[in-house]
């Protein structure tokens, strides 16, 4: 697992789970973890920005990576305590929810880490991010897919394009067209490691202009070719 400032990030194992101590107004810039896992909030709470939107998250709540997946974190004034559960894979329409208990979920990481996550997922009511400032639209609408040229989707909210690509660096930690770009990289992982498609029509498909385009980013992103990836 990947942690920036790793020095105010205190961490304790839980079979094969992490508990972490985040210090109060602690800021963790975009990170990249290489693992699936899901977050849960055991007490305090922060704001995560990444691929998957932004969401206030506290105490009960629970955030879900894909591998490789990027987020920011700004912890609040309180701090916050955070349960890290391994996951095989993630399939829900949203990545957000929040259980009950988020305590017997602890308990249960003490002797079985994989088995608490299974029972997370089992568990979980999932919702929708529930930020809406602009940064948080125009996150959106990238990951739905869409193909508008950022000083266009600035004009339609009459906004500068320039403070556009300057605030959202500012939310997200990345530029807009950043994450666009790796927007279409996880879209082609994971066509990538169910192996229906060949490479080129693979890069085709997740928006990438040519076969090596995507491969420079997939390598870039995972240390990995799309090849091997398909294997």
């Amino acid at each position: 697992m990947i942690l920036q400032a790793a020095d105010r990030v205190r961490q304790a194992a839980t079979a094969e789970g992490r508990l972490q101590a985040l210090d109060p107004l602690l800021r963790l810039p975009r990170h990249r973890h290489g693992e699936a896992y899901a977050a849960l909030v055991l007490s305090g709470g922060y704001v995560e920005a990444g691929d998957a939107g932004r969401r206030r998250l506290v105490a009960g709540d629970v955030v879900l990576h894909r591998a490789f997946e990027a987020h920011a974190n700004a912890v609040a004034g309180a701090g916050a305590r955070v349960l890290n559960l391994p996951l095989t894979s993630v399939r829900v329409a949203t990545p957000f929810g929040r259980v009950a208990d988020a305590d017997a979920m602890a308990r249960a990481a003490e002797h079985d880490a994989v088995g608490a996550g299974k029972m997370l997922l089992a568990r979980a009511a999932w919702t929708e991010c529930d930020l809406a400032d602009w940064p948080d639209l125009l996150a959106r609408d990238i990951r739905s897919g869409s193909s508008v040229p950022l000083a266009e989707w600035a004009r339609r909210h009459r906004l500068a394009p320039a403070t556009v690509s300057r605030s959202f660096r500012s939310v997200f930690g990345v530029s807009p067209k950043r994450y666009r770009l790796e927007q279409h990289a996880l879209a082609a992982l994971k066509l990538l490691t169910l192996g229906s498609t060949s490479i080129a029509d693979t890069a085709a498909a997740a928006g990438f202009s040519d076969q090596a385009h995507l491969s420079r980013t997939i390598l870039a992103m995972t240390g990995r070719t799309p090849r091997s990836w398909r294997r």
